[in-house]
């Protein structure tokens, strides 16, 4: 239980050190929207890698592979008898898949991904062939083919030999050519559109006042929560100019609603601010949470014109087998209740189990998500 504790520990409090308050400051436009149309599409493709040390698929339980080996060399006039038996242990049949950037033009290279789909033990060494890559529209865009990297294979410590990685998987950089562009629309409708990213009604109003008094009232309005309509210029050399103009805009966004990730494969808990808890008490096994809170008074001294001052001073009580542990803090909030729960050897499904009773009594003032 205690490997448990510090595995859970040690990325909360990691997370708790971001957490302290501060002053919101100024951003670019650039990092916080991004122009609508100006985006990456997924290209992937089917193909064989050869040259492998043996390392390749079995074929007896990887048919596809022989098959489309059979296939590649009627191309070339190589004809098999139908019943043959091909053993190709130097051969792999992979996935190759790539990003295809905004505004990439044909001639232009791109990095691309080899994995293998069969039984191959290892893709190093290995060339991949001639590899169409299709987009979601069924269209040829860019052709791969290289030699495959597989980075990182193993290192030697103490005289043993320790994988650090996958070996099914390798990457060929710069290893497909464009063959066709996608076109992006951006600003030819005489508008730009901006999107925030999230919906947020006060960050979308201060970008929108913030572009009226650069470029004057009218310039940008608001569609919704989390998307910003700004008149463009009709050339594309002024569109340019006036996008790099807007990207430069400094906007201090509304600060985000309190929000908590807890991550249930590891335990590790996020919050994006200090998040506030009511009081409330959670039993859960033989683990329980209580917290209260109670008034304290700061009165000055006499004739000294203070003021005087209430507050809530916060108490976290827990139990665990007839234990107990107290902790007075000046203010509830949830770093506290982590911290003390991990202090009893909770493990990740029960920080998870209490913080979720929280929010279902509405004693959480945050949003709760477990990815």
């Amino acid at each position: 239980m205690t490997g448990m504790t510090n595995h859970v520990l040690i990325p909360v409090l990691a997370a708790l050190a971001l957490c302290l308050p501060g002053m919101a400051q100024a951003e670019r436009l650039k990092d916080l929207v991004t122009v609508q149309g100006v985006r990456e599409n997924a290209l992937i493709g089917y193909g064989l890698v050869v040259g492998l040390d043996g390392s390749g698929d079995q074929t007896t339980q990887a048919p596809f592979t022989s098959q489309s080996f059979a296939n590649m060399l009627k191309e070339f006039g190589v004809n098999l008898p139908p019943n043959a038996s091909i053993q190709l242990k130097n051969t792999a049949a992979v996935v190759v898949t790539a990003s295809l950037p905004p505004f990439v033009r044909p001639g232009q290279t791109i990095d691309v991904t080899v994995s293998s789909i069969g039984n191959a033990r290892s893709l190093r060494g290995g060339t991949l062939l001639m590899t169409p890559l299709k987009g979601a529209d069924g269209q040829i865009y860019s052709i791969a083919q290289g030699n495959v990297v597989v980075s990182g294979a193993g290192a030697s410590a103490g005289g043993s030999k320790v994988q650090v990685n996958h070996l099914s998987v390798g990457r060929i950089a710069n290893g497909a050519t464009v063959e066709r562009a996608v076109q992006a629309a951006v600003g030819q409708d005489g508008y730009v559109q901006l999107d925030a990213g999230t919906a947020d009604f006060g960050t979308v109003d201060r970008i929108v006042t913030a572009i009226n008094r650069r470029f004057g009232s009218g310039m940008a309005a608001a569609a919704d929560a989390r998307m910003i309509m700004v008149r463009a210029p009709a050339t594309p050399n002024e569109r340019v100019s006036f996008i790099a103009q807007l990207e430069s805009i400094e906007v201090q966004p509304v600060a985000a609603a309190a929000k908590v990730v807890i991550n249930a494969r590891t335990g590790s808990v996020v919050m994006n601010q200090v998040v506030q808890v009511a009081a409330c008490a959670v039993a859960h096994g033989n683990l329980s949470v209580v917290i209260s809170s109670e008034p304290v008074v700061s009165q000055p001294a006499p004739f000294s014109q203070g003021q005087t001052v209430v507050a809530q001073r916060s108490q976290i009580e827990l139990k665990q087998g007839g234990g107990s542990l107290m902790e007075v803090k000046p203010a509830a909030n949830l770093s506290d209740v982590v911290k003390a729960i991990n202090a009893l050897g909770a493990n990740p499904q029960d920080l998870i189990a209490i913080l979720q009773a929280m929010k279902a009594a509405n004693a959480l003032r945050a949003e709760l998500e477990i990815i």
